[in-house]
């Protein structure tokens, strides 16, 4: 499937409605349990959704637009989580991320971007030249990559507590995927 907004735009507006029906009521056993040393829980990984609304996403697109590949986008942080959701409740981190995902997507409509700007080139500090097509269509990858995740790390929680099933749940026979 090739990028197109009328595809992507639908999924990242519902991403944060889907985080919030699905985690929002949850105890917090489901959503800070993470797979062991050095992986995230769901709390986490709706910190990283937030922190790519504020640096990645949307400025680099602009950069993108204004400068092309003459200035690399700014360094990603995936690790910025863990110190800018320090003493929040996952219900804030679910308000930020759900407001600032909508005003990301509103600027990213009103930019009216055609086929030839989804051409335009980029310089990515470790990929080198990418497209804004390609930026705007790992957004919406992105988005469902970590809902996989989520789906992952709360499935594992009960990977001991399956017995015999276990041989037909792969998600929780497989390594931790970081």
């Amino acid at each position: 499937m090739n990028f197109t907004f009328s595809d992507a735009v639908p999924v990242l507006r519902r991403t944060p409605a889907v985080l919030r029906a699905w985690l929002g009521e949850l105890p917090d056993t489901w959503t800070t349990s993470n797979e062991g040393p050095d992986t995230w829980s769901p709390y986490d990984i709706v910190g990283h959704l937030i922190h790519g609304e504020r640096t990645d996403w949307i400025p680099r697109t602009e950069l993108l637009l204004a400068h092309g590949e003459s200035r690399p986008f700014i360094p990603f942080d995936r690790f910025a989580q863990f110190k800018q959701s320090r003493g929040k409740s996952l219900h804030e981190l679910l308000d930020i991320f759900t407001e600032l995902r909508g005003q990301n997507v509103d600027r990213l409509e009103v930019l009216r971007l055609t086929s030839a700007d989804l051409e335009r080139r980029g310089r990515h500090p470790e990929l080198g030249a990418v497209t804004l097509g390609q930026l705007l269509a790992t957004w919406v990858a992105h988005d469902l990559n970590h809902l996989g995740q989520i789906a992952r790390v709360m499935g594992r929680q009960y990977t001991g507590a399956v017995g015999p099933w276990l041989a037909y749940l792969p998600m929780l026979g497989t390594p931790p995927v970081k």
